[in-house]
């Protein structure tokens, strides 16, 4: 660490470390805190944009007859999926990342500054390349990008949308790895004395585990796009059947990533959560040593599931049984984690504010996204309910009710941190409620459609499933509208809100223990760990503040 911790963000032309002035999140900077914000801004720009979208597919799904052509219909879900996956969720966590884990384990920057820099302009340039195929033909093949579908081009050309969107992954792909090995260095080698694992916060130990998917999984993915996009432009033989390829290659290829993926976007907002709730119900987190367990059970089962998204393509029995049973026994740990959420707040002295309402909305909506995901993962029911709506519903019950819901409560919790400033907290309970009604009633009639056999991504249906698809669409302008308090909360509490306190929570982990919002190198003096981050009396609230000493 710098011995002078108070000096002002250095400026060396376009590159720059810390920010003065509102300029400086718009250039080349190297202070992990400038970057977090950067990632968590930006990806919720793009959130806004792909929730745009999705109100223009349920607007289409108001009647069963096609509203849109056929083609703009398959580009809106397509940009839709791509944008909430890899411009959203994965990189929106990983702002979190950015912003929390130098600070959690006590040091003063992430272990390479610049390549943390160039991941997020790597994700500028990701997100642009794939949204800017609207201007030569969007992509259409759906965020899986099956072939031959995504080696044709209605538009009559090789380099389009399509094209671009594979372009646009493989560099979203290297932005992501690249922030993977940052964590991974930052917390082996950068904590601080004192810092033993044993005392690792979770949300440190559920981006371990995602680091690890991430550098192992994303390759394969980056492959794979390499591979379509050499197709497309050169001819070459890989994926489509007309010319001797094997569409069923691009599914193992794509979803040894994908499945992979899913982990990678809920491990961290269940880290997120694990912070939140002991903190709001003042209790040590129960079964710390488990929940770290299970998120590195998770991370090694999560590489042995990728098949149970190809039951429908005549895989070996034998193959359908292995992975049926393996994507059964990843339940065990995320079920551990579950129980061990349940234990940390029983009997707790809760404190039932915004950030609280959205980790207890986490729990409870992930367990029925779970719950569908164990029917799911059951090779006779897969085969009835596969590309059916109720895949959909349990995609989004685990990915929205679980990653983004995770995600708003790391924004409600972190941000006095962040800002130094307060949120409105009756704002945040309207955020709330608003997006917690709102996400339900449009998703989960979507269990029932999908039972009933309406199967997804068309834009035209039968008759039979529309007054369910109103309801569904009825949820999601509610869901758009949640947003509004939100932003209006985040704006002006961020321009002249109540300024924060620098632990307002009573929160024991290290970020908490120095001011708000940081100093330039995060700690006016080198902090020296001496105990755990849940180390909470008994529901009587926090010991003192020596617990972490801090150095303040």
């Amino acid at each position: 660490m710098s011995e002078n911790t108070h000096a002002a963000p250095t400026r060396r032309g376009i590159v720059r470390h810390g920010a003065i002035t509102w300029q400086d999140y718009f250039v080349f900077n190297t202070d992990h805190k400038v970057i977090g914000i950067q990632y968590l801004v930006t990806t919720f720009i793009f959130f806004l944009v792909g929730g745009l979208l999705a109100l223009f597919i349920r607007y289409e799904l108001l009647t069963p007859a096609e509203t849109f052509d056929p083609a703009a219909y398959n580009s809106l879900f397509t940009v839709h999926g791509s944008i909430m996956i890899f411009l959203w969720v994965i990189p929106g966590l990983a702002g979190f990342g950015n912003y929390l884990i130098p600070l959690m384990v006590g040091a003063d920057d992430m272990a390479f500054p610049r390549l943390n820099a160039l991941s997020y302009w790597m994700l500028m340039v990701g997100g642009c390349v794939i949204v800017s195929g609207y201007f030569v033909g969007a992509a259409s093949s759906g965020w899986t990008a099956y072939p031959p579908l995504s080696l044709q081009s209605p538009y009559g050309r090789a380099f389009d949308g399509q094209t671009l969107w594979a372009i646009g992954v493989i560099i979203l792909g290297f932005s992501s790895m690249f922030g993977a090995i940052n964590f991974l260095v930052t917390i082996a080698f950068m904590r601080a004395p004192g810092m033993t694992p044993g005392r690792l916060p979770l949300f440190c130990w559920a981006m371990i585990a995602t680091s690890t998917m991430v550098i192992g999984a994303t390759p394969v993915l980056a492959g794979a796009m390499i591979a379509l996009t050499l197709e497309r432009t050169l001819g070459m033989t890989f994926f489509g059947p007309a010319t001797g390829g094997d569409p069923i290659l691009w599914q193992h290829l794509f979803w040894f990533y994908s499945h992979p993926a899913v982990y990678i976007m809920i491990l961290p907002a269940m880290g997120l959560i694990s912070e939140v709730l002991p903190v709001m119900g003042r209790k040590p987190v129960f079964g710390y040593k488990a929940i770290a367990a299970s998120s590195m059970a998770i991370a090694f089962f999560g590489y042995l599931v990728w098949g149970h998204h190809m039951f429908t393509t005549g895989l070996n029995p034998w193959l359908q049984t292995s992975f049926m049973v393996a994507s059964m026994t990843i339940a065990v740990p995320t079920g551990i984690k579950i129980f061990n959420w349940l234990g940390t707040i029983w009997g707790g002295k809760l404190d039932l504010k915004t950030p609280m309402l959205f980790a207890m909305g986490f729990v409870g909506l992930f367990v029925i996204g779970g719950l569908s995901g164990v029917t799911l993962a059951a090779v006779p029911i897969d085969l009835h309910v596969h590309d059916s709506y109720y895949v959909v519903a349990h995609l989004h019950y685990v990915l929205f009710g679980g990653a983004v819901t995770g995600l708003y409560a790391g924004l409600y919790f972190w941000f006095p941190k962040i800002t130094g400033r307060m949120l409105d907290d009756r704002l945040g309970k309207l955020h709330f409620w608003l997006n917690f009604i709102g996400f339900n009633l449009t998703f989960f009639p979507q269990h029932w459609l999908g039972l009933m056999g309406m199967p997804r991504r068309i834009a035209s249906y039968a008759p039979e499933f529309q007054s369910v698809n109103i309801l569904s669409s009825v949820g999601a302008f509610l869901l758009g509208i949640s947003v509004l308090p939100f932003l209006y909360n985040a704006i002006t509490s961020w321009i002249k809100g109540p300024k924060a306190a620098d632990n307002p929570w009573g929160a024991m982990s290290l970020e908490w223990q120095t001011s708000s919002p940081p100093p330039l190198h995060n700690f006016h003096r080198p902090p020296v760990v001496t105990h755990g981050p849940y180390d909470y009396g008994h529901g009587t609230g926090p010991q003192p503040q020596e617990a972490l000493a801090a150095g303040d």
